[in-house]
Parts: C-alpha cells; sequence; structure tokens
C-alpha cells in the first residue's frame, strides 16, 4: 500500500472554512481521479498550536504507478485549486511512504 500523505498547518482565521472546504470538496475531488482507494486525516497532539492546528491527510493507493499518474495528470490542478482558496493561509509539504505491516 502506498500512502500520500499530506501534512497541513491552518492558521485560525481560516479554520472552520478550510476544513469544510478540505471534507466537502478537495479529498472528494482527489478521491474521484480514481487513483486513490481511499483517505484518512487525523489531527496531530501535542503541537504547538498558536498560529493554528496541523492537520495530515493520508490518500491510499495500491500502487506507484496510479500515484505517479495522479502526479501527472491532477496534483497540479488540486494543489492550485488550495491556492486561490485559501493563499498563504496554510501551508502544506508532502511525503511518500510505503506500508510495510498491518497490526
Amino acid at each position: 500500500m502506498i500512502v500520500y500523505n499530506i501534512t497541513c498547518k491552518v492558521l485560525w482565521e481560516i479554520l472552520d472554512g478550510w476544513l469544510a472546504w478540505e471534507l466537502g470538496e478537495q479529498i472528494h475531488a482527489t478521491l474521484a481521479t480514481g487513483l486513490f482507494d481511499g483517505y484518512r486525516i487525523y489531527r496531530l497532539m501535542d503541537q504547538e498550536e498558536e498560529e493554528g492546528p496541523t492537520f495530515v491527510i493520508q490518500f491510499l493507493t495500491s500502487n506507484l504507478e496510479r500515484y505517479n499518474r495522479y502526479l501527472s495528470d491532477h496534483e497540479t490542478g488540486l494543489r492550485q485549486a488550495g491556492w486561490e482558496k485559501w493563499g498563504n493561509g496554510y501551508i502544506a509539504f508532502r511525503t511518500l511512504m510505503e506500508s510495510i505491516a498491518d497490526g
């Protein structure tokens, strides 16, 4: 299992709108590409939250080919949608992980 991990630090001023948009639009648009099988979203605990909370969104896919197709065909547009909607209201960094074992 391949996990596309997006960590987002969100300013308090946009939190409610950003979270509603993320859950109601952005995650669904990502899944609608047909290249991911599901997602998880978490709020990080034990983090400094003076400026705002941090969330982790994980998209699950079965192989690297599907992930690479997402990158080449969809990632730029979806990332741009977030920038156009929220500007500097949040920062995100992305990592790619491979699941080794489930417990």
